[in-house]
């Protein structure tokens, strides 16, 4: 369990023990209860610090978690709320505030299974541990496509960190072409996600150029010296995937202009859910038809998508997407005709 969830167990277990006024607590009794309930509910069975109790105490006295807890000391001895209703778990939020937070609770659970930020999950404990009350389990409403079987999300958290703190990593990658995995220097600059496979944006130190690589294709990463770290110059890593489907591009890649023809059937699906954020309707025809332009660079995963739409699309230009396209249908259609 994480330390900041052992720390949760401990201000529970303080405030549970200052809610009771018909006893006076010493620091040695809060530091026994919370050993006590930390063994019982986590098998931890070496005891907590006093100094640990005493840092809890003025964690839960200020605002950092929001707790403003008003504890005092009597008779410099005894530790008590000075007010006698107090909790950490008293809420000043509306009950429409408290829904509106559990279904924002439920969507980060759907986050958490990836672990990309471990901290999410302590995040999540605190939310529900203040949301849940005494009301049970609730049933699940909401649900994010996601793919357990998924391989490398382990992979996200040092990337992330070495992106963020510009560490060099030693990668161990085997390509899908690949027999074996071949050991590489790279410069982590971009971490992406497309239907729930990720990838890193980087620079081999041996190369001259960014590439992109899969998480599961990655089966090693270690840190190298933060010294050896060299930065991407040219490239807004913001922006670098604004004109793209997908993750297949290169710096000299740029969007080219994409005219398509939807059915009449197909046009309200494409006008609410645009198939990039550059799309424009050009025109509404008589039959229902519409015409729209994206401006993207043309990829694979860009064909694709457009072959997703099967024959409620038609690609007016460029030529060379059409020809593309129209190719790649061809060898569909032999796919299912009766060979003589």
């Amino acid at each position: 369990m994480s330390a900041n969830k052992l720390a949760l167990i401990r201000y529970k277990t303080i405030d549970n023990c200052l809610r009771q006024r018909h006893r006076k607590w010493t620091l040695n009794d809060l530091i026994e209860k919370v050993a006590d309930t930390l063994y019982e509910l986590e098998g931890i069975h070496n005891g907590i610090s006093k100094r640990s109790i005493q840092g809890d105490i003025q964690l839960m006295r200020s605002d950092k978690l929001g707790y403003n807890a008003p504890i005092i000391v009597l008779d410099r001895k005894y530790y008590s709320y000075a007010d006698p209703d107090y909790s950490i778990s008293n809420s000043p939020i509306t009950q429409v505030d408290m829904e509106k937070m559990k279904d924002a609770v439920s969507v980060l659970k759907h986050m958490n299974g990836f672990s990309y930020f471990e901290e999410i999950s302590d995040i999540i404990a605190r939310l529900e541990s203040n949301l849940s009350k005494s009301e049970g389990a609730e049933k699940s409403v909401i649900q994010i496509e996601g793919n357990k079987l998924l391989r490398g999300l382990e992979w996200i958290t040092p990337i992330h960190k070495a992106i963020r703190e510009e560490i060099p990593l030693l990668m161990s990658y085997k390509s899908f072409k690949a027999k074996d995995a071949k050991d590489g220097i790279y410069y982590p600059y971009l971490l992406k996600e497309y239907r729930n496979r990720w990838f890193v944006i980087c620079k081999p130190k041996k190369g001259a150029t960014l590439i992109t690589l899969a998480l599961d294709r990655i089966q090693e990463v270690q840190e190298m010296a933060k010294a050896g770290f060299v930065a991407y110059k040219g490239v807004d890593f913001e922006r670098y995937y604004a004109d793209t489907i997908g993750v297949t591009k290169s710096e000299r890649d740029r969007a080219q202009r994409v005219i398509l023809e939807i059915d009449a059937y197909n046009a309200p699906y494409v006008e609410t859910k645009p198939i990039h954020s550059s799309q424009e309707v050009l025109e509404k025809k008589e039959n229902g038809n519409i015409l729209i332009r994206i401006d993207v660079v043309l990829n694979f995963e860009l064909e694709r998508e457009l072959l997703g739409f099967g024959d409620s699309i038609k690609i007016l230009s460029p030529a060379r997407l059409q020809s593309r396209i129209n190719s790649r249908l061809k060898k569909a259609w032999q796919q299912y005709v009766e060979k003589k």
